[in-house]
């Protein structure tokens, strides 16, 4: 007789869809206010008073000099490593969104993959040193889940040879390190403001530097490199955020504090009803700093649980459970970087053993603490039975 999960046939335990990263919304009343205003207006992009003020809201928040907001992340990222003139090669992680290695190879610049500390998931600073050269100009550091990198050693390796370092931030918008805000670190750090984060701009980035020197060539480069009306003095692109995108930034971001607890209590509840089961292992973050827990992520050692992550998956999106696989397989396995840089995998364990392990789990405002509850007790069953479905599947 086969196991009674919905991956044999039964029933789903959940009638509608639970995702990973399925947004927030902000207060309707104030996101339709701000519409009307901004139509009224008929100053949709180029700089309006939302932009404006949300970048102000940004700086105020990450407590730096200068935020400047971006279409997204991305070309946020691209336009950085353009307006800092990186040239030959950068050392990222290849446990990172296929995003951060892109911008890099998309300029022309050479990612040089390095492996990640397995308790933090972040840049290990002893392999980033080991893998400096004469063409290294830069290091790329990536604060996975919004776990700080190790800031303080990367800064030193930085500094002692006479590198660029800067963050992408993606994860960690009101993260701290030492107390202090995340986006104070480095010549600059990116944030991303897409649907799927915890605080969102529909699509949007930002970049957070204490270099006015920087900030104004970004701002220049994301316009075309125009200085005035009709001068442009520098090349650029279109980088710019619409008013529209704005306006759901700072309805977003005005909640944030409100988001982080609902994440925090999501993550205390999981941590409870996923306790004791075999080949689980909830990633842990330094409570003596701010988290806002917008990812949920377990490790599963297969030989304990019973099942293989992988498995596990199926099991679960059977269930309308749809956890996600981050960050599998690791860039490095991915094109084009597993045809130009086939000897990156031979130094990378820790990201290759991570990237088989890692699972990320439904979060945020869209599901509730009985969701939770419930798909914990699902994982529990899952383990519980491991031999049994193991026998049935193909």
């Amino acid at each position: 007789m086969k196991p009674a999960f919905a991956y044999f046939g039964a029933a789903p335990r959940f009638s509608e869809p639970l995702y990973v990263g399925r947004p927030n919304l902000p207060d309707r009343q104030r996101l339709h206010q701000e519409l009307d205003a901004m139509l009224d207006r008929r100053w949709l992009s180029n700089g309006g008073p939302n932009v404006q003020a949300f970048e102000a809201e940004l700086a105020e928040s990450l407590g730096v000099a200068q935020a400047i907001t971006f279409c997204n992340g991305t070309v946020a990222l691209e336009i950085l490593l353009r307006a800092l003139d990186l040239t030959g090669e950068v050392i990222v992680p290849s446990f990172t969104f296929i995003a951060t290695v892109h911008a890099l190879q998309w300029l022309g610049l050479k990612p040089v993959f390095c492996d990640i500390d397995p308790l933090t998931h972040t840049l290990d600073p002893a392999q980033v040193e080991a893998l400096m050269t004469p063409h290294t100009s830069a290091i790329l550091g990536v604060h996975v889940w919004g776990q700080p990198c190790a800031i303080e050693a990367l800064q030193a390796l930085a500094d002692q040879h006479h590198l660029t370092l800067i963050f992408d931030a993606a994860h960690a918008l009101g993260c701290t390190w030492q107390g202090q805000p995340i986006g104070r670190f480095g010549r600059a750090e990116m944030f991303s403001l897409h649907a799927t984060k915890f605080v969102n701009a529909l699509e949007g980035g930002v970049i957070s530097t204490q270099d006015a020197a920087l900030a104004t060539r970004l701002r220049r480069m994301q316009n075309f490199g125009f200085t005035g009306y009709d001068r442009v003095e520098t090349l650029g692109s279109n980088g710019k955020m619409n008013e529209f995108s704005a306006a759901v930034g700072r309805a977003s971001l005005a909640e944030m504090s409100a988001l982080m607890a609902i994440n925090q209590a999501h993550y205390a509840t999981y941590t409870q009803a996923l306790a004791g089961i075999p080949g689980i292992q909830l990633f842990a973050f330094n409570h003596s700093e701010r988290h806002n827990f917008q990812y949920v992520i377990l490790e599963i050692t297969a030989a304990e649980f019973g099942l293989s992550r992988d498995q596990l998956v199926q099991l679960l999106h059977a269930e309308n459970v749809l956890v996600r696989r981050y960050f599998y397989p690791g860039c490095h396995q991915m094109e084009p970087y597993i045809r130009l840089y086939p000897e990156a995998r031979q130094r990378l364990p820790v990201t290759e053993a991570l990237s088989q392990r890692v699972l990320s789990l439904p979060t945020g405002t869209a599901v509730t603490t009985t969701d939770i509850q419930a798909i914990a007790a699902c994982i529990r069953d899952i383990q519980a039975q491991a031999p049994q479905i193991q026998a049935h599947l193909h």
